[in-house]
């Protein structure tokens, strides 16, 4: 019986290599959340859950001034994700419920920025959060930015096209919707297979010394 082919990682993902990857997008169920009663029923299902992806947007401000609030909260699963929209609903509790929770492996990218921006709405204590840009250090792996570590682990492209869209509009669009809950889905998938990996060990290291693109 053959083998199976060892996974090669980079130790930095050349930039430039992405545009010619295929396109990856979440598929699953999207839920956009206006109320307070529809998040505490979200959250009755995400707490339910063994591993959540978070991830957040804010709309973007495109002159000097204070940030504007974060209007977006992602939450997924492998085939369900849950748009929170924020600018409307604020922190709820059943929110707070969550974020605050120890017992769900919760997995995020730069989460330490959106907690800030998370908690200038409300004051909370944050529950136990995998950080992928650190945890990606086991394997070698200095990328910091989602769109490369997942080039690097999949061979798939995120597209970031809709991350300087207005993400307090009265609906967001299906790109917008589908561009979020791809970047809390991604954070679910890369953690799993880096699970896998390093459970399995059948994945090897390529070095890069020389600069690359950033």
């Amino acid at each position: 019986m053959p083998l199976c082919p060892m996974k090669t990682l980079c130790n930095k993902f050349d930039k430039k290599d992405i545009a010619a990857l295929p396109r990856v997008v979440f598929e699953g169920r999207i839920f956009v959340i206006q109320t307070e009663q529809e998040a505490q029923k979200a959250v009755s299902y995400l707490l339910a859950q063994p591993l959540l992806g978070f991830d957040t947007e804010t709309r973007p401000s495109f002159r000097p001034g204070p940030m504007r609030a974060v209007a977006l909260l992602q939450v997924a699963t492998q085939d369900t994700c849950f748009l929170f929209r924020l600018n409307r609903i604020g922190l709820p509790q059943a929110l707070v419920g969550l974020l605050s929770d120890r017992r769900i492996p919760k997995i995020a990218l730069s989460w330490k920025d959106d907690t800030k921006q998370l908690q200038r709405l409300q004051r909370f204590e944050m529950g136990d959060f995998v950080e992928l840009q650190s945890y990606v250090r086991e394997f070698g792996i200095e990328d910091a930015s989602l769109q490369k570590l997942y080039a690097n682990v999949f061979g798939q492209k995120i597209s970031k096209g809709q991350q300087l869209s207005n993400w307090e509009n009265d609906v967001l669009s299906e790109a917008q919707q589908r561009y979020a809950a791809t970047d809390a889905w991604a954070c679910v998938r890369l953690y799993e297979e880096l699970e896998r990996l390093k459970e399995t060990k059948d994945w090897e290291l390529k070095k890069y010394e020389e600069p690359v693109s950033e």
